[in-house]
Protein backbone atom coordinates (compact mmCIF):
# COMPACT_ATOMS: atom_id res chain seq x y z
CA UNK A 1 0.00 0.00 0.00
CA UNK A 2 1.31 3.43 -0.93
CA UNK A 3 0.45 6.40 1.29
CA UNK A 4 0.22 9.56 -0.81
CA UNK A 5 -1.22 12.02 1.71
CA UNK A 6 -0.26 15.65 1.12
CA UNK A 7 -3.30 17.37 2.60
CA UNK A 8 -5.05 17.97 -0.72
CA UNK A 9 -8.65 16.98 -1.40
CA UNK A 10 -9.43 14.16 -3.81
CA UNK A 11 -11.33 15.37 -6.88
CA UNK A 12 -13.69 12.40 -6.53
CA UNK A 13 -16.56 12.68 -4.08
CA UNK A 14 -17.54 9.61 -2.09
CA UNK A 15 -21.00 9.70 -3.68
CA UNK A 16 -19.38 9.37 -7.11
CA UNK A 17 -17.47 6.27 -5.99
CA UNK A 18 -20.69 4.75 -4.63
CA UNK A 19 -22.56 5.66 -7.81
CA UNK A 20 -19.98 3.86 -9.94
CA UNK A 21 -19.11 0.92 -7.69
CA UNK A 22 -22.59 -0.36 -6.85
CA UNK A 23 -23.58 -0.75 -10.54
CA UNK A 24 -20.23 -2.41 -11.25
CA UNK A 25 -20.69 -4.95 -8.47
CA UNK A 26 -24.22 -5.70 -9.68
CA UNK A 27 -22.97 -6.19 -13.24
CA UNK A 28 -20.20 -8.53 -12.12
CA UNK A 29 -22.26 -10.62 -9.71
CA UNK A 30 -25.88 -11.62 -10.44
CA UNK A 31 -26.44 -12.25 -6.72
CA UNK A 32 -25.91 -8.59 -5.81
CA UNK A 33 -29.09 -6.65 -5.03
CA UNK A 34 -29.15 -2.94 -4.23
CA UNK A 35 -31.82 -1.45 -1.98
CA UNK A 36 -32.25 2.24 -1.25
CA UNK A 37 -34.61 4.35 0.86
CA UNK A 38 -35.51 6.94 -1.78
CA UNK A 39 -31.99 8.42 -1.81
CA UNK A 40 -30.61 7.06 -5.09
CA UNK A 41 -30.16 10.57 -6.46
CA UNK A 42 -27.90 11.38 -3.50
CA UNK A 43 -25.26 8.82 -4.49
CA UNK A 44 -25.64 8.80 -8.26
CA UNK A 45 -27.49 5.51 -8.76
CA UNK A 46 -30.84 6.99 -9.82
CA UNK A 47 -30.18 6.92 -13.59
CA UNK A 48 -28.74 3.41 -13.52
CA UNK A 49 -31.35 1.82 -11.24
CA UNK A 50 -34.19 1.61 -13.83
CA UNK A 51 -31.91 -0.45 -16.07
CA UNK A 52 -31.33 -3.13 -13.40
CA UNK A 53 -34.08 -5.33 -11.97
CA UNK A 54 -31.93 -5.89 -8.87
CA UNK A 55 -31.99 -2.20 -7.89
CA UNK A 56 -34.96 -1.56 -5.60
CA UNK A 57 -36.22 1.72 -4.19
CA UNK A 58 -37.93 0.73 -0.95
CA UNK A 59 -39.09 4.26 -0.24
CA UNK A 60 -38.83 6.04 3.10
CA UNK A 61 -39.34 2.80 5.01
CA UNK A 62 -35.91 1.92 6.31
CA UNK A 63 -36.91 -0.79 8.78
CA UNK A 64 -38.86 -2.58 6.07
CA UNK A 65 -35.90 -2.16 3.69
CA UNK A 66 -33.59 -3.94 6.15
CA UNK A 67 -36.15 -6.71 6.57
CA UNK A 68 -36.35 -7.15 2.80
CA UNK A 69 -32.55 -7.20 2.54
CA UNK A 70 -32.23 -9.82 5.25
CA UNK A 71 -34.87 -11.97 3.59
CA UNK A 72 -33.02 -11.74 0.29
CA UNK A 73 -29.79 -12.74 2.03
CA UNK A 74 -31.56 -15.79 3.46
CA UNK A 75 -32.22 -17.08 -0.07
CA UNK A 76 -28.72 -16.44 -1.38
CA UNK A 77 -28.60 -12.83 -2.54
CA UNK A 78 -25.92 -10.32 -1.51
CA UNK A 79 -27.79 -7.16 -0.50
CA UNK A 80 -26.17 -3.73 -0.45
CA UNK A 81 -28.38 -1.23 1.37
CA UNK A 82 -28.07 2.56 1.44
CA UNK A 83 -29.63 5.41 3.37
CA UNK A 84 -28.51 8.28 5.59
CA UNK A 85 -26.53 7.25 8.67
CA UNK A 86 -29.24 7.77 11.32
CA UNK A 87 -31.81 5.85 9.30
CA UNK A 88 -29.30 3.06 8.60
CA UNK A 89 -28.77 2.60 12.32
CA UNK A 90 -31.23 3.76 14.96
CA UNK A 91 -34.38 3.74 12.80
CA UNK A 92 -33.94 0.11 11.75
CA UNK A 93 -31.94 -1.23 14.68
CA UNK A 94 -34.23 -4.06 15.73
CA UNK A 95 -34.40 -5.34 12.16
CA UNK A 96 -30.64 -5.31 11.57
CA UNK A 97 -29.95 -6.80 15.01
CA UNK A 98 -32.44 -9.67 14.76
CA UNK A 99 -33.15 -10.29 11.06
CA UNK A 100 -29.53 -9.52 10.22
CA UNK A 101 -27.19 -10.48 13.04
CA UNK A 102 -29.21 -12.95 15.10
CA UNK A 103 -30.50 -14.76 12.01
CA UNK A 104 -26.95 -14.94 10.60
CA UNK A 105 -27.81 -13.15 7.38
CA UNK A 106 -25.24 -11.15 5.42
CA UNK A 107 -26.06 -7.54 4.63
CA UNK A 108 -23.88 -4.57 3.67
CA UNK A 109 -25.38 -1.38 5.12
CA UNK A 110 -24.05 1.95 3.85
CA UNK A 111 -24.80 4.88 6.15
CA UNK A 112 -23.93 8.14 4.42
CA UNK A 113 -23.13 11.57 5.84
CA UNK A 114 -22.52 10.45 9.43
CA UNK A 115 -21.90 12.89 12.25
CA UNK A 116 -21.14 16.46 11.24
CA UNK A 117 -21.05 15.45 7.56
CA UNK A 118 -24.86 15.77 7.67
CA UNK A 119 -24.31 19.55 7.83
CA UNK A 120 -27.47 21.42 6.75
CA UNK A 121 -29.69 18.37 7.22
CA UNK A 122 -29.28 19.09 10.90
CA UNK A 123 -29.52 17.23 14.18
CA UNK A 124 -32.22 14.78 13.11
CA UNK A 125 -29.95 13.51 10.34
CA UNK A 126 -26.68 13.72 12.31
CA UNK A 127 -25.83 10.36 13.88
CA UNK A 128 -23.26 10.55 16.64
CA UNK A 129 -24.28 7.09 17.88
CA UNK A 130 -24.37 4.83 14.80
CA UNK A 131 -20.99 3.21 15.47
CA UNK A 132 -22.01 2.47 19.06
CA UNK A 133 -25.17 0.74 17.85
CA UNK A 134 -23.43 -1.42 15.26
CA UNK A 135 -20.57 -2.27 17.62
CA UNK A 136 -23.17 -3.80 19.93
CA UNK A 137 -24.29 -6.31 17.29
CA UNK A 138 -22.35 -9.55 17.87
CA UNK A 139 -19.84 -10.30 15.09
CA UNK A 140 -20.72 -7.17 13.09
CA UNK A 141 -18.03 -5.37 11.10
CA UNK A 142 -17.85 -1.57 11.35
CA UNK A 143 -15.72 0.57 9.01
CA UNK A 144 -15.43 4.37 8.93
CA UNK A 145 -14.10 5.24 5.47
CA UNK A 146 -11.02 7.48 5.13
CA UNK A 147 -10.74 8.22 1.42
CA UNK A 148 -12.17 7.35 -2.00
CA UNK A 149 -9.71 4.54 -2.70
CA UNK A 150 -10.52 2.89 0.60
CA UNK A 151 -14.24 3.08 -0.19
CA UNK A 152 -13.71 1.43 -3.55
CA UNK A 153 -11.82 -1.52 -2.06
CA UNK A 154 -13.77 -2.02 1.17
CA UNK A 155 -17.17 -1.94 -0.54
CA UNK A 156 -15.92 -4.53 -3.00
CA UNK A 157 -14.71 -6.72 -0.12
CA UNK A 158 -17.95 -6.30 1.84
CA UNK A 159 -19.94 -7.78 -1.03
CA UNK A 160 -18.66 -11.27 -0.31
CA UNK A 161 -18.10 -11.04 3.45
CA UNK A 162 -20.42 -12.85 5.81
CA UNK A 163 -22.47 -11.16 8.51
CA UNK A 164 -23.68 -7.63 9.18
CA UNK A 165 -21.33 -5.00 7.76
CA UNK A 166 -21.72 -1.28 8.39
CA UNK A 167 -19.92 1.11 6.07
CA UNK A 168 -19.89 4.68 7.37
CA UNK A 169 -19.00 7.31 4.78
CA UNK A 170 -19.51 10.95 3.82
CA UNK A 171 -20.99 11.83 0.43
CA UNK A 172 -18.55 14.70 -0.08
CA UNK A 173 -14.87 14.92 -1.01
CA UNK A 174 -12.11 14.05 1.43
CA UNK A 175 -8.34 14.27 1.49
CA UNK A 176 -6.59 11.63 -0.60
CA UNK A 177 -4.56 9.42 1.72
CA UNK A 178 -3.95 6.23 -0.26
CA UNK A 179 -2.74 5.61 -3.81
CA UNK A 180 -5.08 4.40 -6.53
CA UNK A 181 -5.48 0.63 -6.46
CA UNK A 182 -4.69 0.32 -2.75
CA UNK A 183 -5.91 -2.81 -0.97
CA UNK A 184 -6.96 -2.83 2.66
CA UNK A 185 -7.05 -5.53 5.30
CA UNK A 186 -10.25 -5.16 7.28
CA UNK A 187 -9.49 -5.36 10.99
CA UNK A 188 -5.96 -3.97 10.67
CA UNK A 189 -4.99 -0.38 11.43
CA UNK A 190 -2.63 1.52 9.15
CA UNK A 191 0.32 3.50 10.48
CA UNK A 192 0.43 6.73 8.49
CA UNK A 193 3.32 8.29 10.37
CA UNK A 194 5.53 7.17 13.24
CA UNK A 195 5.92 8.97 16.53
CA UNK A 196 7.54 8.47 19.92
CA UNK A 197 5.67 10.86 22.25
CA UNK A 198 2.01 10.21 21.46
CA UNK A 199 -0.16 8.02 19.26
CA UNK A 200 -3.28 9.42 17.59
CA UNK A 201 -5.80 6.77 16.57
CA UNK A 202 -8.24 8.32 14.09
CA UNK A 203 -10.98 7.21 11.73
CA UNK A 204 -13.03 8.65 8.88
CA UNK A 205 -12.79 12.38 8.25
CA UNK A 206 -10.66 12.75 11.38
CA UNK A 207 -7.67 11.03 9.78
CA UNK A 208 -6.94 14.17 7.76
CA UNK A 209 -7.31 16.29 10.90
CA UNK A 210 -4.97 13.96 12.80
CA UNK A 211 -2.30 14.24 10.10
CA UNK A 212 -2.55 18.02 10.19
CA UNK A 213 -2.31 17.97 13.99
CA UNK A 214 0.78 15.75 13.92
CA UNK A 215 2.51 18.11 11.49
CA UNK A 216 1.72 21.06 13.75
CA UNK A 217 2.95 19.23 16.85
CA UNK A 218 6.18 18.29 15.10
CA UNK A 219 7.04 21.99 14.84
CA UNK A 220 6.75 22.15 18.63
CA UNK A 221 9.08 19.20 19.11
CA UNK A 222 6.30 16.70 19.85
CA UNK A 223 6.51 13.44 17.91
CA UNK A 224 3.02 12.04 17.28
CA UNK A 225 2.23 8.84 15.44
CA UNK A 226 -0.98 8.72 13.40
CA UNK A 227 -2.80 5.43 12.94
CA UNK A 228 -5.81 5.06 10.67
CA UNK A 229 -8.20 2.82 12.63
CA UNK A 230 -10.71 2.59 9.82
CA UNK A 231 -12.01 -0.71 11.17
CA UNK A 232 -13.61 0.11 14.51
CA UNK A 233 -14.91 -3.44 14.87
CA UNK A 234 -13.07 -5.76 14.96
CA UNK A 235 -10.51 -3.35 16.41
CA UNK A 236 -6.83 -3.98 15.79
CA UNK A 237 -6.15 -4.51 19.49
CA UNK A 238 -2.59 -5.70 18.94
CA UNK A 239 -1.66 -2.44 17.21
CA UNK A 240 -3.35 -0.35 19.91
CA UNK A 241 -1.44 -2.19 22.64
CA UNK A 242 1.83 -1.98 20.72
CA UNK A 243 1.69 1.81 20.43
CA UNK A 244 0.37 2.27 23.95
CA UNK A 245 3.48 0.46 25.13
CA UNK A 246 5.93 2.81 23.43
CA UNK A 247 4.42 6.29 23.75
CA UNK A 248 3.56 8.52 26.69
CA UNK A 249 -0.04 9.22 25.68
CA UNK A 250 -2.78 7.92 23.41
CA UNK A 251 -5.46 10.13 21.83
CA UNK A 252 -8.43 9.07 19.72
CA UNK A 253 -10.17 11.24 17.11
CA UNK A 254 -13.58 10.46 15.66
CA UNK A 255 -16.64 12.10 14.11
CA UNK A 256 -18.87 10.38 16.67
CA UNK A 257 -19.95 10.56 20.27
CA UNK A 258 -17.19 9.64 22.71
CA UNK A 259 -19.64 7.06 24.10
CA UNK A 260 -19.51 3.75 22.26
CA UNK A 261 -17.22 4.64 19.36
CA UNK A 262 -13.47 4.52 18.73
CA UNK A 263 -12.60 6.11 22.08
CA UNK A 264 -14.63 3.49 23.92
CA UNK A 265 -13.11 0.67 21.87
CA UNK A 266 -9.55 1.85 22.57
CA UNK A 267 -10.27 2.37 26.27
CA UNK A 268 -11.77 -1.11 26.51
CA UNK A 269 -8.60 -2.50 24.94
CA UNK A 270 -6.26 -0.57 27.24
CA UNK A 271 -8.21 -0.89 30.49
CA UNK A 272 -5.75 -1.67 33.25
CA UNK A 273 -2.71 -0.82 31.13
CA UNK A 274 -2.01 2.42 32.97
CA UNK A 275 -1.99 4.49 29.78
CA UNK A 276 -3.71 7.85 29.63
CA UNK A 277 -6.20 8.01 26.76
CA UNK A 278 -7.43 11.39 25.60
CA UNK A 279 -10.21 11.90 23.09
CA UNK A 280 -11.43 14.27 20.43
CA UNK A 281 -15.05 13.39 19.86
CA UNK A 282 -18.55 14.73 20.24
CA UNK A 283 -19.53 14.97 23.87
CA UNK A 284 -22.88 13.75 25.19
CA UNK A 285 -25.08 15.97 23.00
CA UNK A 286 -27.21 16.20 19.86
CA UNK A 287 -26.27 17.62 16.47
CA UNK A 288 -27.36 20.90 14.93
CA UNK A 289 -27.63 22.67 11.56
CA UNK A 290 -24.66 24.31 9.89
CA UNK A 291 -21.86 23.96 7.34
CA UNK A 292 -19.44 21.15 8.08
CA UNK A 293 -16.45 23.38 8.84
CA UNK A 294 -18.52 25.29 11.40
CA UNK A 295 -19.79 22.05 12.96
CA UNK A 296 -16.28 20.62 13.25
CA UNK A 297 -15.28 23.70 15.24
CA UNK A 298 -18.52 23.67 17.23
CA UNK A 299 -18.01 20.04 18.28
CA UNK A 300 -14.20 20.36 18.64
CA UNK A 301 -13.37 18.03 15.75
CA UNK A 302 -10.42 19.86 14.20
CA UNK A 303 -6.66 19.47 13.93
CA UNK A 304 -6.26 22.25 16.48
CA UNK A 305 -8.37 20.36 19.01
CA UNK A 306 -6.42 17.15 18.41
CA UNK A 307 -3.13 18.97 18.97
CA UNK A 308 -4.54 20.54 22.13
CA UNK A 309 -5.64 17.13 23.42
CA UNK A 310 -2.21 15.63 22.72
CA UNK A 311 -0.48 18.44 24.62
CA UNK A 312 -2.86 17.95 27.54
CA UNK A 313 -2.39 14.19 27.57
CA UNK A 314 1.39 14.61 27.70
CA UNK A 315 1.35 16.86 30.78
Amino acid sequence: MNIVYNGEMDSRAFKDILGATIPRLAAEDPDVVYLDADLMSCIGTAKWAPTCDRAINCGVAEANMIGVACGMSAVGFKPIVHTFGPFASRRCYDQIFLSGGYAKNSVTVIGTDPGVCAAFNGGTHMPFEDVALYRAIPNATVVDITDANMLLDVLTQFKDMQGVKYLRVSRKNAAKVYADGSKFEIGKGIVLREGTDAAIFACGIMVHEAMQAASSLEKEGISAAVIDMFTIKPLDEALVKAYAGKVKAVVTAENHNRIGGLYSAVCETLAGAGVRVGHVAVEDEYGEVGPQDYLQKRFRLTAEHIAEEVRSALK
